[in-house]
């Protein structure tokens, strides 16, 4: 089986959860697949385009303007020329494929092309929805044409990958794609470092975002409006005048960081309340494991990769019910689920887990046991590889 993968983010280009989910999902294809060949075609934005054959897989990537335009949409379509001219030859020189894998709306404009010409069949993956972002509302020109983008793409497609049950149906709501066109396959996690890091003395780490009799509620994400860390900030009060002990850990960067800079300032919280600002992978992953609980209150989240990485390093988690979160996060099983954007039910959860270490620490054991199990890369690989052979053979959605 040969399959065309387009994909505006490849290592080491890569900007958040799409590109970290092709990157690892990627290997874990050809792992699964002895028979699989991959072609992956991607941007390169500072360079000259290359070819890159390891194995099976072979990266092309495709010179591209660097960005210049007003709107990332205009430089979106201003960059697809060319990404569909050089999968074009790719497809001439390397062909026949089987199928084309395209990875959300970026370079769809050059998958349709490509479609049309070849006449290859066209499987979609679909990680969040402009309309999803903005609770079905479009306030820009720029949204309104990124969500006619991912409507014509989602249905053109012959299948459609959606990372949780919430996707699938915001898929079928906006786009008017049948839903048994829609096969869920959820987004996977290798925790084996994290394990690894849960074994080790990180006192020394620890010692540098709290003292050793505080307690750390942790957060981690880009710092904008539906991830919700302004929630967060608003529920540290009620946590606070019941336990004292407790230093809430805010990391990532964002629109919204000077914004909640000066909430916490205003709510007198600046040595309860750390932006700790970038993190590195490892600072992140360091402060999953010796964080008492992680806290992730979005308002929008088609999966929830954070909520997975906490899981998979052993840590009690709190999150908001909403989109994959939801499924994710098995309410008093793996974890505990808050309602949405209700600052007093987050408090409740993240005392919940502070009053009762030993039931979360029971939950957080459960959590990290099902991912290890169910949500492994090779499962995953698997589950797509699957998608690929009943759009190869023809069946029927």
């Amino acid at each position: 089986m040969k399959i065309l993968c387009l994909t505006w983010e490849y290592p080491p280009h890569l900007e958040g959860g799409l590109g970290q989910h092709v990157k690892e999902l990627t290997p874990a294809l050809l792992r699964n697949s002895p028979a699989l060949e991959l072609h992956v075609v991607t941007p390169v934005f500072s360079g000259a385009t290359s070819h890159e054959t390891l194995g099976r897989l072979t990266i092309h990537r495709v010179a591209v303007p660097a960005p210049a335009a007003a709107t990332i949409y205009a430089d979106v379509v201003a960059d697809n020329p060319a990404l569909a001219k050089a999968a074009a030859e790719v497809i001439r020189a390397y062909g026949p494929f089987d199928l084309i894998h395209v990875h959300d709306w970026l370079p769809s404009f050059a998958a349709r092309e490509l479609q049309a010409t070849f006449g290859l069949p066209l499987v979609v993956t679909i990680h969040a929805t402009e309309r999803g972002r903005y609770r079905g509302a479009l306030y820009s020109e720029m949204s309104r044409a990124i969500d006619a983008a991912e409507e014509r793409l989602a249905q053109e497609a012959t299948r459609v990958i959606t990372c949780s049950q919430a996707m699938q149906m915001e898929v079928h709501s906006f786009y008017h794609v049948p839903s048994g066109q829609i096969v869920v396959v959820p987004n996977g996690i290798d925790g084996r470092h994290l394990r690894r890091l849960r074994g080790r003395d990180l006192s020394d780490f620890r010692s540098r975002y709290a003292q050793p009799h505080q307690r750390i509620v942790f957060n981690v994400g880009r710092m904008v409006y539906e991830k919700g860390a302004d929630l967060l900030v608003e529920a540290a009060p009620l946590v606070l005048s019941r336990t004292a002990d407790v230093k809430f850990v805010i990391g990532g960067r964002g629109p919204l960081f000077d914004a909640l800079r000066q909430r916490i300032a205003d709510l007198r919280l600046t040595e309860h309340v750390l932006l700790s600002g970038f993190l590195t992978d490892d600072e992140r992953d360091r402060l999953y494991v010796v964080a008492d609980v992680c806290v992730f209150p979005s308002r929008y989240e088609p999966f929830g990769i954070v909520a997975l990485e906490a899981m998979a390093a052993g840590t009690p988690v709190v999150v908001s019910d909403v989109g994959g979160l939801g499924t994710v996060v098995q309410h008093g099983l793996t974890g505990l689920t808050t309602y949405p954007e209700d600052v007093r039910s987050l408090a409740w959860a993240i005392q919940e887990v502070l009053d009762h270490p030993e039931a979360a620490q029971e939950r957080a054991a459960r959590a990290s046991a099902h991912v290890k199990e169910h949500l492994n890369w090779d499962v995953i690989a698997c589950m797509t590889l699957q998608v690929y052979e009943d759009v190869r053979l023809g069946v029927p959605p």
